[in-house]
């Protein structure tokens, strides 16, 4: 028998990278992996996935929340996450790794001295 034509190998393999992709996703919203944890480890199904599409994937993280992050880097959104250089997986890292500010209500009862609710 010969192999399959190399168009439908292409979608195969095409297809396999859209379910780990999906996948790794839900992973990231479900709060089972941090996105900084991804690009620190680089695996294959994240490798040609832009930096934006992944930061997306969180919780309560849009369009203009993952742009605003990446010029902070400074990196383009569609920079790939397989060719990060070291210096800028870390600084990703760093700055996902920083605890977000509380909403303004929480500062107020911490100022009031009063518990979070």
């Amino acid at each position: 028998m010969s192999p399959a034509p190399q168009h439908l190998r292409a979608l195969e393999r095409a297809n396999a990278v859209r379910l780990a992709r999906a996948e790794l996703k839900r992973r990231i919203a479900s709060g089972e992996i941090s996105v900084a944890e991804v690009v620190l480890a680089s695996p294959w199904e994240a490798e040609s996935m832009p930096i934006a599409e992944l930061l997306t994937s969180q919780r309560r993280w849009g369009h203009t929340r993952a742009r605003r992050f990446v010029q902070a880097i400074p990196v383009s959104e569609s920079k790939t996450i397989g060719t990060l250089t070291d210096r800028q997986r870390a600084a990703v890292a760093a700055l996902l790794g920083r605890r977000p500010e509380p909403p303004e209500a929480h500062r107020l009862c911490e100022l009031a001295g009063v518990g979070a609710a």
